[in-house]
């Protein structure tokens, strides 16, 4: 009897389940439904939304998937798997400590982020905050977890004794349940473990594992999110109003949400020898994932988002910088006010075609922002300081530091993912390859994919268990290609011919394009399959360095996108002329409509 997949992803709002079952050979989505979440009164129990969101998705597919006693894992032509994921109840909350802030505290904030958490503080010896408001910022967080990092393996053992005091003295309430036992992970100076665990154990659940930061130019963060994974299983979920009853009913540890989108997206860019960036850009905050040289890591902007984050946006970002993304003139003051009108009321939706442009000309700037964030996070340690003495004897010293090293250039990019919903469920796929291609600039040859419904949390929790189904959900019924484009490097000529790109699709059909520096030029790609593609640059343009290139992709909804308007991109000053510029790159990204029916939205 072959094996069906239940999952639910239980979010802060909504718990959404689908069913993967096998057709044909290979396993597929078969239906999707959702439930409001019950985390919250009157409820208070988790698999009262759960219950409602099987109950919508066996309406939707004929099946009886839920009991009296629970989920009904005998079906009659398959047996069922249940799995899930969450984030309800506001996700895991953490705190970090570390001994110094662009060392321990950077590689400990990238492990808890990396294992699905979100960061409350970040809490450093060196960031002169005076200990008054060291305390009290910790007993106004109630996390759920608290990760010490601090100190490399052979130093000083007494920064990391000086956090240990700074928690006992701080005594933090938990966010969930009075008898709650708040789990610290000690991951700094070894020599330092026996007497931290001393320190802390009257007060709370320590787990030691590795040094995250043995030597100034080492990081060792997965013991540290394989812990926050356990530890959450173990003490935050058990907490949780409902999930006991909830766990008797999985085949698999519950996973973060945030961490199942970063194993999937692992297991994608293993299986495919890619370097990927994924974006999941919501109302208050955007998450950035990446996997560049199968390094992993995570980045949170907890104010960059579309609706209650819009005004963080606008502050940031300028409005200019809004501005110049628009095909229309309007006064700064005009597009504000627009923007804080989203802002007090977040959860309308665009009711014209300029409401929608200033939309997705916002998107671009969070985007934008929220990247530029993400390539501080990913970064690694510099290299030739591995006996780094003024931290291993000195208990007071002033020391240069130097850079840690970013891992993410955008040259190294081969895919870039996008999710949310002003990429997912825009009017056209035009529309949402423009906000990636403006927002992030990519070069040489990047694959543009939206994910439709957001499935990557479930199919991320299906990857430990059954990678292959995952995946070939996750290609089949999940992403929708929007097609690769072919970036110009430098500074085209306006109006003059750059690249000659010729194509091959799934049927033979070929098409040939050239086209003009300072456009952009979509090749429609009507059959499904694969395309190969050649490209040859002319005169002194180049495309990632190289005159010609030559590669076979999946055709996508938008086809083959060439962006001739050079790297960087560099728009007119004049504003008039940046408005004209930018909507006539809107109707030449749209004027060879869909390449393909959208056959997965």
């Amino acid at each position: 009897m072959a094996e069906s997949y239940l999952i639910t992803d239980i979010g802060s709002t909504t718990t959404k389940a689908i069913l993967i079952a096998e057709r044909a050979g290979e396993y597929r989505l078969v239906g999707r439904g959702e439930h409001p979440t019950t985390v919250e009164a009157p409820d208070e129990d988790v698999t009262v939304g759960v219950g409602g969101a099987l109950q919508d998705l066996g309406s939707r597919t004929g099946r009886g998937l839920l009991s009296e006693t629970g989920i009904l894992k005998e079906q009659t032509d398959s047996c069922l798997k249940y799995l899930s994921t969450s984030s309800a109840g506001g996700g895991l909350q953490m705190m970090v400590f570390g001994v110094m802030g662009n060392v321990t505290a950077d590689s400990a904030r990238k492990a808890a982020l990396g294992g699905g958490a979100i960061v409350l503080d970040v809490m450093t010896i060196d960031d002169h905050r005076p200990t008054f408001l060291k305390l009290d910022a910790i007993r106004a967080a109630r996390p759920d977890m608290i990760l010490i990092s601090g100190g490399l393996d052979g130093g000083n053992t007494a920064f990391a004794l000086e956090i240990c005091d700074l928690l006992c003295a701080a005594k933090p309430r938990p966010r969930l349940g009075k008898s709650f036992r708040i789990p610290v992970i000690y991951a700094g100076n070894k020599d330092a473990a026996p007497l931290a665990v001393d320190t802390l154990s009257d007060a709370f659940d320590v787990k030691v594992v590795e040094n995250l930061r043995p030597s100034f130019d080492r990081e060792v963060l997965e013991p540290v999110r394989q812990a926050i994974h356990e530890l959450f299983m173990s003490h935050v979920m058990s907490h949780a109003p409902g999930y006991d009853k909830l766990l008797s009913w999985v085949d698999a540890e519950v996973m973060p949400t945030p961490m199942a989108v970063g194993r999937i997206m692992h297991h994608l860019a293993g299986a495919r020898g890619l370097n990927i960036v994924g974006v999941d850009i919501g109302g208050a905050t955007t998450d950035v994932f990446s996997v560049i040289g199968g390094v992993f890591h995570r980045s949170v902007s907890a104010n960059l988002g579309m609706s209650y984050s819009a005004g963080n946006v606008l502050l940031e970002a300028g409005v200019e910088n809004i501005l110049r993304w628009l095909p229309f003139e309007i006064s700064p003051d005009d597009l504000a006010d627009r923007i804080c009108t989203k802002l007090i009321n977040p959860t309308t939706i665009p009711s014209s075609v300029t409401d929608l442009q200033i939309e997705h000309a916002l998107a671009i700037e969070a985007l934008r922002l929220a990247f530029g964030r993400h390539r501080e996070i990913a970064t690694v340690p510099p290299k030739g300081l591995s006996d780094w003495k003024s931290l291993t004897g000195l208990s007071q010293v002033v020391v240069a530091q130097p850079e840690t090293r970013t891992i993410l250039d955008i040259d190294s990019i081969d895919m870039i993912i996008g999710s949310g919903g002003v990429l997912s469920h825009a009017p056209r796929r035009a529309q949402s390859a423009l906000i990636m291609l403006n927002a992030f600039c990519p070069t040489g040859v990047t694959f543009l994919a939206v994910d439709s419904v957001f499935m990557m949390p479930h199919l991320g929790v299906l990857s430990e268990i059954d990678p292959e189904a995952a995946l070939n959900v996750l290609e089949k019924d999940c992403f929708i290609p929007l097609g690769p484009v072919i970036a110009i490097d430098g500074e085209p000529p306006s109006g003059r011919p750059v690249v000659t790109v010729r194509c091959r699709d799934s049927q033979g059909v070929r098409s040939e394009a050239t086209v003009m520096g300072g456009c952009i030029h979509v090749i429609p790609t009507r059959a499904p399959g694969d395309v190969t593609v050649h490209a040859e640059a002319h005169g002194s343009a180049s495309i990632g360095g190289k005159s010609r290139i030559q590669f076979t992709c999946r055709a996508g909804q938008v086809g083959i996108i060439v962006d001739a308007r050079g790297r960087p991109l560099r728009l007119p000053e004049d504003p008039i002329a940046c408005a004209q510029a930018s909507a006539e790159w809107s109707r030449q990204i749209a004027s060879c409509g869909e390449g393909r029916e959208d056959t997965n939205g």
